[in-house]
């Protein structure tokens, strides 16, 4: 099991995320279109700046639902290779059989 604290701390990094999706897509169109002047383009990068570190989406760890593990993530079913074999082995997924030749 990963800390609680590591994993609320990106649940956290995840809500400030959503919350300001919306205005940092706005900015950052300001801030690449080429038809605006330098200045608004600058003072778009300042706003931007001044958002907070956290609202940024690639601040977001990909962890385990069942364990919170962030290494050895899969994408598709949510969690570590680890917590799959676990459940694979106890018989919890359907279809999946663990492999012995």
């Amino acid at each position: 099991m990963a800390k609680k604290s590591m994993v609320e701390r990106d649940k956290k990094r995840t809500r400030l995320a959503a919350q300001y999706a919306e205005k940092r897509a706005a900015l950052k169109a300001i801030a690449t279109d080429d038809s605006k002047s330098m200045e608004e383009r600058f003072k778009a990068r300042l706003k931007l700046a001044k958002l907070p570190r956290n609202s940024s989406a690639s601040r977001i760890r990909n962890r385990c639902e069942v364990t919170g593990r962030p290494r050895a993530y899969y994408r598709k079913l949510k969690m570590s290779r680890i917590a799959l074999r676990d459940l694979a082995s106890r018989g919890e997924i359907p279809g999946m059989v663990k492999s012995s030749w």
